[in-house]
């Protein structure tokens, strides 16, 4: 199958990076026909492989699962629930090596796979990890990080596990701008924690480098400030730390309006964070609303 084919997409996996971890993980994706056009309103069938080493690892985990897509094509999973085909979701361990997730999928509901797709787990362990990786001792205390602190050029909303790394927001906005002003496919559908930098190259690379077409990734990828010039537009969940972390507590000099993410929803819209109330939403990409970069440490 052409690579161009391959048109089950994962846009979300999302795993709280605070509380229990659970064993399951949230998943979704935006399913197409051989002719691109979205499958709507559809039961399909879908088998999960969770691919350990790499793209083409041995499989630590499979199971299938039924589902129906909504009026975007979107189609909503919970990894660790379905029909067992081999392993155990919950023994997997995250500290242990880097996973992929591939994606078999029938789009008339059966179990004849004629979509797959692969990609990494990028944000998954965070949460997960936990139970694995006791035996690592926090470096917490050795780089004296807590969120909100003033760090790298922003402010922290995320620390990971090791206490030394994360993310940081700029402490204001780059305007209130369009995502981008034509309608095509950026493939810019990445979520998850460390992702949006991948979207931001996305969106630059497939809206041709020119920053009229593409407002928001490019005011975030072309700025140097406090003396780092690695700035991107956050993915969703990456803007749902900051609103989280930093607005709800009154940090960060966050507008009570739109923020847009880099995460792509279809050719024509994108997701956004209402840092009102926290609500997720799409909007087309001729839309104004506020953008604010962050970087990685």
């Amino acid at each position: 199958m052409k690579k161009g084919l391959i048109t089950l997409v994962n846009i979300l996996i999302i795993i709280s990076a605070w509380g229990q971890a659970p064993e399951k993980m949230s998943y979704q994706a935006v399913v197409r026909d051989l002719s691109s056009n979205l499958t709507i309103n559809q039961s399909v069938g879908v088998q999960i492989s969770i691919l350990q080493g790499g793209a083409t690892g041995s499989s630590v985990y499979v199971e299938t699962q039924s589902a129906t897509t909504n009026d975007n094509g979107l189609v909503s999973l919970e990894i660790g629930t379905g029909t067992l085909v081999s392993g155990d979701f919950s023994t997997i361990n995250w500290a242990n090596d880097i996973y992929f997730i591939k994606t078999e999928t029938d789009p008339t509901g059966g179990t004849t796979y004629t979509i797959t797709g692969t990609s990494q787990l990028m944000s998954v362990p965070y949460a997960l990890h936990a139970k694995t990786a006791d035996s690592i001792t926090s470096t917490a205390n050795l780089c004296n990080l807590t969120i909100g602190d003033t760090y790298q050029g922003g402010i922290i909303f995320y620390i990971d596990k090791t206490g030394c790394h994360g993310l940081v927001a700029k402490t204001t906005d780059e305007g209130n701008i369009q995502w981008k002003t034509s309608n095509s496919d950026s493939w810019a559908i990445s979520d998850g924690i460390y992702v949006g930098a991948q979207n931001t190259k996305r969106i630059l690379y497939l809206g041709g480098l020119n920053s009229i077409v593409t407002p928001a990734a490019t005011a975030c990828d072309i700025l140097v400030d406090g003396g780092f010039d690695d700035w991107y537009l956050p993915s969703r969940a990456e803007l749902d730390l900051m609103y989280l972390n930093l607005h709800t507590q009154g940090l960060g000099n966050f507008m009570n309006d739109y923020y847009w993410s880099s995460s792509e929803s279809t050719s024509y819209n994108a997701y956004f964070v209402r840092f009102s109330n926290g609500f997720t939403g799409v909007q087309v990409f001729s839309t104004s609303n506020y953008v604010r970069a962050i970087r990685a440490f």
